[in-house]
């Protein structure tokens, strides 16, 4: 079975870029090991959320993904407040700020991997979706790649794209070496019902035992994501639930009122994975194949998203060039994403190495770099921006 694409992971990005390379002329395969279970008929919430930019927004809008989330289950975000350590210095984040109607979608996990899949369930003779499946081995030759599956099937292709996560199977196969760093933090995430609004405002407070953030779902229901520590960790998900609620209020110096848990609180090791190269000849690696950042700005799918809609670009940019995998065409790709993916690296483990620091001197400093920050709104709408795209 000869392709001009193999993708490799079916989550967010690996089928997005699927489905917007769909009317490009190239025949594609998609290889994911687990189906999408179905959205269940009742009014459970999904743990996992993701804080959608509005630069994402628009891509899936125009892919026509978009339209397949359920309304009722989006919630925008009008207004982010981040709070220091010594829980007085604080900086302020406003979509009228900016001049946009708001800052982010809060999505479910499944409410997204569901609609991204319907849109790849439309009818293209272009497009070959091996579901469930896993690859077994990958050999790389001069004019093309051999990827067999478990079943014995063989894909020639001319272009290999590892989307399969953070642990990337893809990425080890091809030798591609990875700077990898353990947090020891766990990214602990529940979902409560709150007394009082939320208003639209994401919560987030830099704490001496991790990054406490709450983010607005609809109604009056929030979303926990806790990073802290392996033993505090161990503990929240331990507590019965009136004393986590009871916790994560005094955590959240009772911004919300009572909480009411309705999810049970999970965890996910958090790790830092530097790649240090997107590419090699016939691969290409996007998303949490390419690089694994801390989760306290929320950027790690819309890191990835940004990715999908590079490649794009550049395939879609080929020009007269009909093999897809060729290495000049990817290195532009990864002249492209390098710089990006590094300012957030950059940020990202910045930030948790200066909030996650004892020392009493760098403690005053970093609240007060947050307050002195809040008050230069150049430097404030210059953070922002990116985050927007």
């Amino acid at each position: 079975m000869n392709f001009d694409m193999v993708v490799i992971g079916g989550g967010l990005v690996g089928a997005s870029l699927v489905a917007a390379l769909q009317a490009s002329g190239l025949k594609i395969a998609l290889v994911e090991p687990h189906q999408t279970a179905p959205l269940p008929r009742d009014d459970s919430w999904d743990s996992r959320v993701y804080a959608i930019s509005p630069g994402s927004v628009a891509f899936l809008e125009n892919l026509g993904i978009w339209r397949h989330m359920t309304s009722d289950r989006l919630t925008p975000v009008y207004e982010m407040s981040v709070w220091g350590d010594d829980q007085t210095a604080q900086i302020n984040f406003s979509a009228y700020e900016m001049g946009v109607s708001e800052l982010a979608f809060i999505a479910e996990n499944r409410q997204l991997q569901t609609a991204v899949w319907e849109a790849l369930k439309l009818p293209n003779q272009n497009v070959h979706l091996f579901c469930p499946a896993k690859c077994t081995s990958i050999s790389w030759l001069e004019s093309h790649v051999e990827v067999r599956l478990d079943d014995g099937t063989q894909l020639d292709t001319r272009l290999v794209v590892g989307a399969d996560g953070v642990n990337s199977w893809v990425r080890k196969q091809a030798g591609i070496e990875e700077s990898r760093r353990p947090y020891h933090q766990i990214g602990v995430v529940a979902n409560f019902m709150a007394e009082l609004s939320h208003r639209h405002i994401a919560c987030q407070w830099f704490r001496r035992d991790g990054v406490l953030a709450l983010l607005p779902l609809p109604g009056k229901r929030v979303s926990m994501v806790w990073s802290t520590g392996e033993e505090h960790a161990a503990e929240l998900r331990d507590l019965p639930a009136e004393a986590l609620c009871r916790l994560v209020e005094d955590a959240s110096l009772h911004t919300l009122g009572k909480l009411e848990l309705i999810t049970a609180p999970v965890g996910f090791p958090l790790n830092f994975v530097h790649v240090e190269s997107l590419i090699k000849p016939r691969l290409v690696l996007i998303g949490d194949a390419a690089h694994g950042i801390h989760p306290l700005a929320g950027q790690g799918v819309n890191l990835g998203l940004r990715d999908t809609r590079e490649l794009v670009a550049v395939l879609n940019g080929r020009g007269s060039t009909n093999d897809c995998g060729d290495y000049l065409l990817l290195r532009q790709y990864e002249l492209a994403r390098k710089e990006d993916i590094w300012a957030m690296e950059q940020v990202t483990d910045g930030l948790q190495k200066l909030f996650n620091n004892s020392n009493p001197t760098l403690a005053r400093l970093r609240n007060l770099g947050l307050e002195i920050t809040n008050r230069l709104p150049l430097i404030k709408n210059q953070l922002m921006r990116h985050a927007l795209n």
